[in-house]
């Protein structure tokens, strides 16, 4: 089979590969469409993963094979590639360890993943795509959970006042999940006049350019002088997590959900006097998973504008598309049909 198989920093590049057979506890999957994550980017850029690694997370297809002991699944199922309950001992490193670092420990998983025509699954793994959520759409569920996890654990109340910084799928997703968890009003930050007039066809009630108006004093005057009681972070650029915590209202509650990579400049003394609460997040969980699903099947999440000016790509493009989303665009999303 074909996959994209990383090498070095850097350097992707499109063989072929046995194709993996399922044990007696397993699927085999037939990816139907995989999503290029901006943690897979983070992995291209910074070489955070072993050589030969198949990449990609973000993938759906259909069940092609069964091993002989599987009961929940049959061949034909079109399936989500993540989002299952791990049995004991079988969770993810950073819900097992007490201390977890990204960015030193990387990709210690080496089996192929979504960047290739087949992969393998333990039967707990995957989840059963509803009936009225596409292969296309159910790509997008893992980065929903995401966003689902975040504001699940970023203290938003019914009601709030909520600043996204950052309009990429993370912030678009995250716009309108903040919104069926009863925002009110929702404003953002974004650069590109494409991915802003986005926000606005989602709902947002505002959106601030950062290269023509100051964010932070902008954001403030929307919001009554008073600032926001909850900011996403979902850009990780220099400047946006400062600006975050200038711009939450006392007491008010900062979720970090795209992360930089390098240092950033932070100078406490501006707004640890307001006593806010700085907030993190990284994955999802199967619960998140589930709302996520959800979402996107009940439309709470609409996932057309997205989609509409998705870069659908072949899998021979990938380093391409890759080397692309390494530097700033107006790109929404980038998704492999295989």
């Amino acid at each position: 089979m074909q996959a994209a198989v990383y090498k070095s920093k850097q350097n992707l590049v499109v063989e072929e590969i046995p194709t993996p057979e399922p044990a007696s506890d397993e699927v085999q999957i037939k990816i139907s469409h995989s999503a290029i994550c901006g943690t897979d980017v983070h992995v291209y850029l910074y070489d955070i993963a072993p050589p030969n690694t198949v990449l990609g997370h973000e993938f759906t297809g259909i069940i092609s094979k069964i091993g002989t002991d599987v009961t929940n699944f049959k061949v034909g199922d079109r399936v989500i590639g993540m989002g299952g309950n791990p049995p004991p001992g079988h969770e993810a490193p950073l819900r097992r360890q007490e201390q977890y670092n990204y960015r030193l420990e990387g990709i210690t998983n080496s089996r192929t993943r979504g960047y290739a025509e087949y992969t393998v699954l333990k039967e707990w793994e995957p989840l059963k795509l509803p009936d009225n959520v596409s292969n296309l759409e159910g790509a997008l569920a893992e980065p929903c959970a995401i966003v689902t996890r975040a504001v699940r654990l970023s203290n938003q109340k019914l009601g709030d006042t909520v600043a996204i910084l950052g309009a990429g799928p993370i912030g678009l997703l995250c716009l309108q999940t903040a919104k069926a968890a009863g925002a009110t009003k929702v404003i953002v930050s974004e650069p590109s006049q494409a991915r802003r007039d986005i926000a606005l066809a989602l709902g947002a009630d505002a959106v601030v350019d950062p290269t023509t108006q100051d964010p932070v004093k902008s954001i403030i005057e929307l919001t009554d002088n008073n600032g926001p009681h909850v900011v996403y972070e979902c850009a990780a650029a220099k400047p946006t997590l400062h600006d975050a915590l200038n711009m939450v209202r006392k007491k008010g509650n900062v979720m970090l959900v795209a992360l930089a990579w390098e240092e950033i400049p932070l100078l406490p003394v501006d707004w640890a006097g307001k006593e806010i609460h700085l907030n993190t997040t990284f994955g999802s969980e199967p619960h998140d998973f589930k709302v996520a699903v959800d979402l996107i099947a009940s439309k709470k999440v609409i996932l057309d504008p997205l989609l509409s000016e998705t870069d659908t790509i072949k899998l021979e493009d990938i380093k391409e598309a890759f080397d692309s989303l390494i530097k700033p665009s107006n790109q929404i999303q980038m998704v492999i049909k295989f």
